[in-house]
């Protein structure tokens, strides 16, 4: 079967690679669409460690094909959309609902791939960019089948990291402030998330012009090219700054544009080994940086209320998909979001 493979040092389209049947509590899926995210694209320039060759891919939604011994939520011919967290449902973070918490779902890669006899790992536990899959049961959700499958592929990332991030971690109430650095794939997700959850003032910066329309379909109040301008809008600072670049300047700017008692939220990631500086003494008037894994998301509730809210017409979806490619087409679809030309692209098999 087709997949895309990196090998550490280049990424290829293969069409030699197979994938084991699922084992007892797992469940095998046809991908008919994979979302092509930046963290993809971290593991290949060296941003996020990990072990090669490996399939990537983690943004995915398909049709269920197989289940494994002990399944019952999902059965064959059900779609679901996949997280990218196969945590255990039974450890003290997964009980106190901080799944993204489990230590069974960090740094631990399976390879339940192979070319020729050789083994390949799967990313995020997930291998989206793969014409079938192998997933833990609790990482298959099933969805409505009205909903498109290249939309819905993007709820298990973009859209769980993005509007997680601002009704799980942020906590974001109705009258506060905005600020949202980085207008991508996740940030228009940021962006939809504050409207959601009733900001008054949404204000999205990102250097390029051309994405003003796109985050103001999404939400936002006000368009910036430029961090300068915030305090003009909010001249005492924003109550919630999200960053997401991944740029150790842009987190010092996210902590400097903040208000009393706001907080920082950062989504974005930089290289492994990065630090960030802040002066010290602006945080004692109760600011706040908080670091956010996957839009703190509890997916089994989460993917089915994002699903509702789409169907409802009140989350966007099918506005994030700004281009679709064949899996052929990956290095087309690679450089594409490598000079964001698109918000996402998504892979289709």
């Amino acid at each position: 079967m087709r997949g895309v493979v990196f090998d550490g040092k280049q990424v290829q389209v293969v069409d030699d690679l197979a994938v084991r049947d699922p084992g007892p509590g797992e469940v095998l899926v046809a991908i008919s669409a994979a979302g092509l995210c930046h963290s993809d694209l971290s593991v290949v320039d060296g941003t996020i460690p990990f072990p090669v060759p490996v399939v990537l891919g983690h943004e995915g939604a398909g049709v269920v094909e197989a289940v494994g011994a002990g399944v019952s939520h999902v059965a064959p011919g059900d779609h679901v959309a996949l997280s990218t967290l196969a945590n255990c449902g039974t450890c003290p973070d997964c009980d106190r609902g901080r799944p993204t918490m489990c230590r069974q779902a960090i740094g631990r890669p399976g390879r339940p791939f192979s070319r020729g006899d050789r083994p390949v790992h799967q990313f995020a536990c997930n291998s989206a960019f793969a014409e079938r899959t192998v997933v833990q049961a609790v990482q298959a959700v099933r969805i409505p089948k009205d909903i498109p499958l290249p939309s819905a592929a993007l709820i298990g990332c973009g859209v769980l990291t993005g509007v997680g991030a601002v009704l799980n971690r942020a906590r974001v109430d109705r009258g506060d402030s905005v600020v949202v650095i980085g207008t991508g794939g996740i940030g228009l997700n940021v962006l939809q998330g504050a409207r959601l959850a009733g900001a008054l003032r949404i204000v999205a910066v990102d250097a390029n012009p051309a994405k003003e329309a796109a985050a103001r379909q999404f939400g936002a109040t006000d368009f910036l090219t430029s961090a300068e301008g915030v305090r003009d809008i909010l001249p005492t600072g924003a109550d919630h700054v999200f960053e997401c670049v991944g740029r150790v300047e842009l987190i010092r700017q996210a902590i400097d544009l903040l208000d009393r008692h706001g907080q920082a939220i950062l989504l974005g990631v930089p290289r492994a080994a990065a630090e960030a500086s802040f002066v010290v003494s602006s945080m004692f008037l109760d600011k706040s940086v908080l670091g956010c894994r996957y839009g703190s998301s509890r997916p089994q509730r989460d993917i089915p209320l994002y699903a509702e809210l789409y169907r409802q017409g009140r989350l966007l979806l099918d506005e994030l998909v700004t281009a679709t490619y064949p899996v052929e087409d990956f290095e087309k679809a690679r450089a594409d979001a490598e000079a964001g030309r698109v918000a996402r692209g998504v892979l289709t098999f």
